[in-house]
């Protein structure tokens, strides 16, 4: 998008085109360009326009919203399915609790960056390919790979959702780095929407108990299964026609959390070593150590997204790189607790997932570390940190794909 702007900086008609069809990503990338052109008499009013502080909510033209609210009701039918067709609920939730929303929201991308035909008919074959797989495992409660699948096929959509959102090149790290923000900001939009909805929730029951009224089944059964869905979908809309909404508060809590986090995950490891706890025995506390991980994990990338494009003082990223640091030696422990684990009772399904899961994790630690300490030693910038984010994203996909359609077949269904 940046040449097209350059291109168009001296044709008002073509950059106002230009903006309408994409206006986060159009605004992200002019802010960026603008130092470049600043003089432009065109591109001094765009920058004008573009950081104006406006305390009207744009809801975007006529035809998106309509698409928008298609879209969260076509989520709200399918999570009503099995009311609809009597299927099993315990079948159909775990299995397809990522088809609910994933697709529409491709979908919704893949329209916004108006996507080549080519491209719309892969992801909806790989979508279509997880719908047909995952539905087709045999249905045992106990089964390891099919859990193992349906968790890592949430993480295989989600790569599919990240193919529709960077929409251009592949390999263009600045969209990749924008996927990830995109995703912190969505966290927290649908987290102020569901507190929201809660409260409405509460004050409607309540209202309703008062006059002798009990719907809390109705409104459950209906009003609630068709609202959850649409909350991440309406989340999506206003993230990207006003950008401005949480663009402010998403870097202010990854600043404040990350070195909150770091203290904890400190105290946290001396408080192990107290406590007779260890995860080389105990099999409950190394699946909350590995969750800790991903945790610590994604605080780490969601505060390097937000500050990719911008100047971080020595202090943030001191710790950011001391907040790597022991999350590798939290890795490094949970590693060897699996590895003890498989040495002890052998290869499961489990065991090989953590272990390939925690191994890509430790290599990524280890770029993303080396890559931070090269900013403070001034060699690089953050912005280094982000490229090697961004370029390691698509071994994560892979990964997915494996445990999701191989494993099972590997492990014999177990």
């Amino acid at each position: 998008m940046r040449e097209e702007i350059i291109t168009h900086l001296d044709n008002p008609s073509h950059l106002e085109k230009l903006y309408r069809s994409n206006k986060a990503p159009f605004k992200k990338e002019f802010i960026s360009l603008y130092p470049t052109v600043k003089g432009n008499t065109l591109a001094d009013f765009w920058h004008e326009r573009l950081t104006h502080d406006s305390d009207e909510i744009n809801w975007g033209s006529g035809t998106e919203l309509r698409l928008v609210l298609l879209m969260a009701l076509v989520a709200g039918i399918i999570a009503k399915f099995p009311a609809i067709f009597s299927i099993n609920e315990e079948f159909f939730y775990p299995r397809n609790i990522g088809f609910i929303l994933f697709p529409l929201l491709t979908a919704y991308f893949a329209w916004k960056n108006r996507l080549s035909t080519g491209k719309i008919m892969l992801m909806t074959a790989l979508t279509l390919a997880g719908v047909v797989f995952i539905n087709s495992l045999p249905n045992v409660q106990t089964s390891d790979t099919l859990i193992l699948s349906c968790l890592h096929m949430l993480l295989f959509l989600w790569s599919i959702l990240g193919f529709a959102f960077v929409g251009g090149p592949q390999n263009d790290v600045e969209r990749r780095i924008g996927y990830l923000k995109f995703n912190g900001d969505l966290v927290v939009m649908t987290t102020l929407i569901v507190i929201a909805g809660g409260i409405m929730t509460g004050i409607t029951l309540g209202l309703f108990g008062l006059i002798g009224f009990d719907i809390a089944e109705f409104y459950f059964q209906n009003v609630v299964v068709f609202g959850l869905p649409a909350v991440p979908i309406l989340g999506t809309y206003l993230i990207q026609t006003n950008p401005q909404l949480v663009g402010k508060v998403s870097p202010v809590i990854a600043r404040m959390f990350s070195p909150l986090v770091l203290v904890m995950l400190v105290i946290y490891l001396v408080a192990i070593m107290y406590s007779g706890k260890d995860p080389y025995n105990d099999r409950e506390f190394l699946i909350m150590f590995n969750a800790l991980l991903i945790g610590v994990m994604a605080i780490i990338f969601f505060s390097i997204a937000e500050g990719a494009k911008s100047t971080k003082s020595q202090i943030e990223i001191w710790v950011l790189a001391l907040l790597s640091l022991v999350t590798i030696l939290v890795n490094g422990i949970a590693l060897s607790a699996i590895l003890f684990r498989i040495a002890e009772w052998g290869i499961t399904p489990n065991r090989a997932a953590v272990l390939g899961s925690n191994v890509l994790i430790l290599i990524n630690l280890l770029l993303v570390t080396a890559q931070l300490v090269r900013a403070l030693s001034k060699r690089g910038d953050i912005s280094g940190v982000g490229k090697t984010i961004a370029t390691y994203l698509p071994i994560y996909c892979l990964w997915a794909i494996i445990v999701t359609f191989l494993f099972p077949i590997l492990f014999g269904f177990k």
